[in-house]
């Protein structure tokens, strides 16, 4: 049975990858295909097939191209959603073409579904199993990476620090960016700190409390805490919420809180003579 559906998709695959590019073009989210080139999608489908083809060959390197496909899909941001439909529309494909060729009939019909059924199962199972280990692995190095770039006091100026903060910020970064704020105050010298969160695409309760939280841990160490990059719909959010920002200086772009930063230590930028 394995011989005929192998069979039959060497010799259709074109004719396959393309029926299936249709279909799950017409089911998938078009959110999903607007982020995919027309190009890009037409070679991961053939790969996709390959893939397959690979399963039932029994092939040695199945696993590592099993492993490369997942990793493919999860850097070209594919769902999981939108992969496992994809297994079931060429599932459903392979089966109407036996059924229009005549391999699949009324004598054999049930026993020909239990064997596809038991073939594309598995198949699924491990696509599945490789896809969300390749996505917790790329998760855990882009948290890591994240972390280590956006948690960073930064002297750029005599007694004056910022902190760039990119990204959500959840309880495990705010433990973080308290600590790496505390050392570099201390370390730096700072006497103005500036937290900008120009990154920063949400601004909710639970992330002004982390930033209040470290704007009394630097004043306890006897530093300033100003919050700058506070876009308008950050502004709109924090007056909905009605978070109390009272204890922090603040400003809508760090240029303008560096220019207050250097006021507030006793010195400011001048234009001399000649420049631009």
């Amino acid at each position: 049975m394995y011989s005929q559906v192998q069979d039959f998709i060497l010799e259709n695959k074109a004719d396959l990858v393309e029926k299936w590019k249709e279909r799950v073009k017409a089911e998938a989210d078009e959110k999903v295909l607007e982020v995919i080139s027309e190009q890009v999608f037409s070679k991961t489908s053939h790969d996709f097939v390959d893939l397959i083809i690979s399963n039932l060959e029994d092939s040695d390197d199945y696993s590592s191209k099993l492993k490369g496909f997942a990793e493919k899909v999860v850097r070209l941001g594919w769902p999981l959603a939108f992969v496992t439909s994809g297994l079931r529309i060429f599932d459903r494909i392979v089966y109407d073409g036996l059924m229009e060729i005549g391999t699949i009939n009324k004598e054999n019909y049930a026993d020909f579904v239990h064997k596809l059924d038991k073939w594309m199962s598995p198949m699924h199972n491990e696509i599945v199993n490789a896809y969300t280990t390749t996505w917790d692995r790329t998760v855990s190095l882009q948290k890591i990476a994240l972390q280590e770039l956006s948690a960073s006091l930064i002297p750029v100026f005599d007694k004056i620090s910022v902190m760039p903060l990119v990204g959500t910020i959840d309880t495990e970064r705010a433990k973080l960016i308290m600590e790496n704020l505390l050392s570099g105050v201390v370390n730096h010298r700072a006497e103005v700190v500036l937290i900008d969160i120009t990154g920063v695409p949400v601004v909710d309760t639970m992330v002004a409390h982390h930033i209040i939280q470290a704007a009394d841990a630097v004043r306890l160490v006897g530093a300033k805490c100003m919050l700058v990059g506070i876009r308008p719909e950050i502004a709109q959010t924090i007056v909905n919420l009605g978070i109390n920002l009272n204890q922090f200086h603040t400003n809508s772009t760090l240029r303008k809180g560096i220019e207050q930063a250097l006021e507030m230590t006793n010195r400011k930028i001048v234009t001399t003579e000649g420049s631009i």
